[in-house]
């Protein structure tokens, strides 16, 4: 009985070159969503309130995506590549509208109310185009590799996220300060430049992806998934796990979830409070429509390329470590105190250090979660459908976050600051929760 064969590395970057794109529509969202709502007028009480529509849509839409793909194929289209090619066209549409809220005459309401739309439609098309590379992993590449292949994923992911966060700040310093100016309520031509530019290159790198894989057939998934359950038993033909096998898939569903909601709460404040925080610690201002908030926001792209540059170093060293969970836990720690940092730093280029710790974390994060939920899943002809609900662990914790963001950061003073202070509390609950997932292969 016939199993996945060995990848060579090009074909394991090919399966994953697309996501280069897609994150860097994600890290145009992720850095300048707050800055958008900001300037269009929103109180910093409100601001995690517009980052609860994002995850939702990623909770909705992901499911599904990963349900139909499971039952399509459309010949050499595949059976994830549609979904991927669908949501990709629809994110660059939405890429050229979204930072243009402020500047179609509309009221204050109405500027948001249109942001809002907008921002449903970015996620929605994101989360469609994001969701088939994980898929794609977890159909083609064998338990061996998954861990290398989602390492390569992960380096893609955080190099599309250091082209993406950059972006303000390069085409402010290459084409002047006066494209990072604006009249009030009105979005600055660096933001807008780089979601037209962040668009282009998406379509371009799905377009690649699209043309360098071939999906297995239907035929050739049945034959893998009935020799991955048959491994360590007599031969037989089922293409389904067994009993024991999906008790241990859904407990370490259940465990690695447990600690994703802890790390993606904490992410979730990051993206909403790191604006305001340094533009009060470093720039001294609390003032949306300022030039000194305006500017922080450009140093926010900044700082969150040196967390990517700490992602893709510590990428590298995580398939290295032994022990998994070990890994695991240990970036999350160093990139709690990464958190726990920012608001008593007050140079701007002394934050570095911190998100470059931070950077730990997010690469455990990427990486870690989808090798112990694919290797548990190894077998299923529901990959897809798996995967699509794991992303409930992401999507769940961003918006419970997001839904008490102006309660708790009411209570925490109204400091912006000391919500990083809890984002770096969240991470080390976080690590200690690893030690509870049971990684071991389960037994037939």
């Amino acid at each position: 009985m016939r199993t996945k064969p060995d990848l060579k590395f090009n074909q394991l970057w090919n399966i994953s070159f697309g996501f280069f794109g897609v994150q860097i529509a994600y890290a145009l969202q992720s850095a300048n969503i707050s800055r958008i709502f900001a300037t269009l007028g929103a109180d910093p009480h409100n601001l995690s309130y517009f980052w609860i529509l994002p995850p939702l849509m990623g909770m909705v839409v992901q499911p599904l995506v990963g349900y139909f793909s499971d039952k399509t194929w459309l010949g050499r289209w595949g059976r994830r590549i549609p979904y991927l090619l669908i949501g990709a066209l629809a994110a660059v549409i939405v890429m050229c509208l979204l930072p243009n809220a402020g500047s179609f005459g509309l009221t204050v309401a109405g500027a948001m109310i249109f942001g809002l739309i907008a921002l449903m439609f970015l996620d929605t098309s994101i989360n469609m185009a994001m969701q088939p590379f994980k898929m794609m992993v977890g159909d083609m590449v064998n338990e061996k590799q998954k861990a290398k292949a989602y390492s390569i994923q992960s380096f893609l992911c955080n190099a599309g996220s250091l082209v993406g966060y950059v972006f303000p700040f390069l085409f402010t310093a290459l084409l002047g300060k006066a494209i990072n100016e604006a009249p009030e309520g009105v979005v600055p031509m660096s933001v807008k430049l780089s979601f037209y530019v962040g668009a282009a290159i998406l379509i371009l790198c799905v377009l690649y992806t699209i043309s360098h894989v071939k999906e297995y057939t239907p035929a050739e998934m049945a034959e893998f998934n009935a020799a991955a359950n048959s491994e360590g038993q007599e031969e037989k033909t089922a293409t389904e796990m067994s009993p024991a096998q999906k008790k241990h898939a859904y407990r370490v569903f259940l465990e690695v979830g447990l600690v994703q909601f802890f790390c993606w709460a904490a992410f979730m404040y990051m993206w909403t409070y790191t604006n305001g925080t340094i533009a009060d610690t470093v720039w001294n201002t609390t003032e949306a429509s300022s030039a000194g908030y305006q500017e922080a926001g450009n140093w926010v792209g900044i700082l969150f390329a040196v967390q990517a540059i700490g992602s893709v170093l510590w990428a590298v060293v995580l398939p290295q470590f032994k022990n998994i969970k070990v890994a695991y836990a240990l970036s999350l720690v160093i990139g709690g105190i990464g958190f726990a940092m920012v608001p008593y730093i007050h140079n701007q280029y002394m934050l570095f250090v911190p998100y470059f710790l931070i950077g730990f974390a997010w690469a455990a994060m990427l990486a870690m979660p989808f090798t112990l939920v694919t290797n548990a899943f190894e077998g299923s002809s529901r990959m897809g459908t798996a995967l699509g609900l794991f992303n409930c662990t992401i999507c769940l914790p961003q918006i419970i976050a997001a839904a008490l963001g102006g309660v708790l950061l009411a209570a925490m003073g109204s400091v912006q600051g000391n919500m990083l202070l809890l984002a770096g509390i969240l991470l080390a609950v976080g690590a200690v929760c690893v030690f509870l997932i049971e990684d071991k292969k389960h037994k037939n």
